[in-house]
């Protein structure tokens, strides 16, 4: 007998040859936390756990087509954007969910990879805070991709709140300032809406972790397409990357851990 269907997510990002990070990541993710997962490719990486090689943007007419394929045929609970690599791609994207008005969208506006290659033209910052985020029902950035938005250094927890709040400014509903790449001794999220800031601490762990902001945005629209509110959603898709970076592991010759999905 066939088993009822589960939530449906989509993730619209990069491909990362690696598994670790983006598209992989992602759909591990759904997986794990049992909704059905669909993609749409923005840009193919070549890359390892060592590094990224190269970057191709997918044309624009075949983002198109996926998203008509995937939009037309299934219902969808909760969108996520990823790597998108141009502005060209963001305007896109930020076009067809303006258009099709998900329930839930949640961007995970990915700058730079873990071993430094810049994943995102200069250009596709402005389309991004002009045209995506303020169509976001929660926005992810880490600290140094708060930075580039914002155009300020953060350093202090101080700064962090006030980042917060000019996010929030930009149009998003929701923001996860997320807390790994500060200097704090407990790693620290803090989320932002209209009802004020919410922390999430947990402890750092002494490894690399490659994909964790994917997962964490991810995890995050799978709990929407799921039912929960935002602030539910968040507090799951936290504990659920603190328990699959403790599960990590190395597959290959460099020092990041991929997720333990």
């Amino acid at each position: 007998m066939p088993h009822a269907t589960p939530p449906i997510a989509l993730t619209i990002a990069g491909s990362d040859s690696g598994g670790g990070a983006g598209i992989q990541a992602d759909l591990k993710t759904f997986h794990a936390r049992q909704v059905h997962g669909l993609s749409v490719i923005a840009a193919i990486t070549s890359q390892n756990t060592q590094g990224v090689t190269a970057v191709h943007t997918v044309p624009l007419k075949h983002i198109r087509s996926q998203l008509d394929a995937v939009f037309d045929d299934f219902p969808i609970g909760a969108v996520k954007t990823g790597m998108l690599g141009s502005a060209a791609v963001t305007k896109l994207v930020a076009k067809e969910m303006r258009a099709r008005k998900p329930a839930w969208l949640v961007v995970d506006p990915v700058m730079i990879s873990t071993s430094g290659a810049r994943l995102l033209d200069e250009d596709a910052v402005q389309a991004m805070v002009e045209e995506l985020i303020p169509l976001a029902d929660v926005l992810t950035p880490n600290l140094p991709e708060a930075e580039a938005l914002l155009g300020r250094k953060l350093r202090k927890a101080q700064d962090f709140d006030r980042a917060g709040k000019a996010l929030l400014v930009l149009g998003a509903r929701a923001v996860l300032l997320k807390g790994g790449h500060s200097d704090e001794r407990e790693v620290i999220d803090r989320f932002y809406d209209e009802s004020g800031v919410m922390e999430l601490k947990h402890r750092r762990l002494p490894i690399e972790g490659h994909g964790t902001g994917c997962t964490l945005a991810s995890a995050i629209a799978a709990e929407l397409a799921k039912g929960h509110a935002p602030r539910s959603a968040v507090r799951r898709a936290v504990a659920y990357v603190q328990r699959a970076l403790e599960r990590s592991y190395r597959p290959g010759g460099g020092e990041v851990h991929v997720l333990g999905h």
